[in-house]
């Protein structure tokens, strides 16, 4: 199926914009959004891309198996590196900057790099859509002079589910997979035994066909778990109800809750203090704006 003309001139962009540099490593986590980026550098850039998989105790072993797989589907070289945002009490502390410094440890590792994989220039997913009002890893980025072709082309999410739908990306309806660390309430502590308890409590909620689910982790060993609106009667009655109690005590949870407004992608970020909401803003676009950041600290 042909691209409508409009998006058809947003993918002629994005390969232009890649095929105008010496080389690229993209900042590849398996998400649709850096699989997309990664697929047109290597249309655009051959192996002139690399795509870069960071690795740490807040990435599922689940989304760095499908990294790995989709790297090799689209035939770009790929490298994963160790990130050690676990040893910076800043990350661990979690008081609501965390992405920041996660970002930080990212880009600062892509970097050393990058002379010997050969290329000068280190590129993100965002689009347009990761345009909200609190946005730390952009600014990150923002620091490290990283490149977004996809805020640079034009690309809302949908946009980018289209052309991958186009390419046939196998992803390109896959939900968003944020880090594990990303589960943790702000003020809570980022520990490896917590991002662990979460990545295997979400394993289960999928094994019960859930594609869309989150657990959100709270001071006391509290899991509150969001699904869409319409799955929250079956886990709520039994036997799911029963089931899904048990085995998040047997992962360590002391307090199990269903949040009854369903799944909410960031909803933690309520619970973010105003100052750190101010401090990491994003400008609001207009039709020349291609994604600045604005850091107020």
């Amino acid at each position: 199926m042909d691209l409508p003309p409009e998006l058809a001139a947003k993918r002629d962009r994005l390969l232009a914009i890649l095929g105008e540099l010496p080389g690229v490593a993209v900042a590849f986590s398996g998400g649709i959004d850096s699989t997309l980026v990664a697929k047109a550098a290597y249309l655009a850039l051959g192996g002139k891309a690399v795509a870069v998989t960071a690795d740490s105790p807040s990435v599922p072993r689940a989304e760095l198996a499908t990294a790995r797989e989709l790297a090799a589907l689209i035939g770009v070289r790929h490298v994963v590196v160790p990130t050690h945002e676990f040893d910076n009490p800043d990350y661990l502390k979690n008081g609501g900057d965390r992405c920041y410094f996660c970002k930080s440890e990212l880009y600062t590792q892509v970097e050393r790099l990058l002379p010997g994989l050969g290329v000068p220039v280190v590129a993100s997913g965002a689009n347009l859509d990761d345009g909200g009002d609190y946005r730390p890893g952009l600014t990150a980025a923002a620091e490290h002079a990283v490149r977004h072709p996809l805020q640079e082309a034009g690309f809302t999410k949908a946009d980018v589910r289209a052309v991958a739908r186009h390419w046939g990306l196998p992803t390109w309806d896959k939900p968003a997979a944020p880090c594990l660390s990303s589960r943790l309430a702000p003020g809570l502590a980022v520990t490896p035994e917590r991002t662990r308890r979460v990545e295997e409590a979400e394993a289960y909620l999928r094994s019960l066909g859930l594609r869309e689910c989150r657990v959100r982790y709270h001071e006391g060993d509290l899991a509150r778990v969001e699904v869409p609106a319409g799955e929250v009667a079956r886990l709520a009655a039994d036997p799911a109800r029963g089931d899904l109690a048990r085995e998040f005590r047997r992962l360590g949870f002391k307090f199990v809750t269903l949040d009854l407004d369903g799944f909410r992608s960031g909803s933690l970020n309520d619970l973010v203090p105003l100052e750190l909401r101010t401090k990491f803003r994003k400008e609001p676009h207009d039709k020349n704006d291609q994604g600045t950041i604005k850091n107020t600290k």
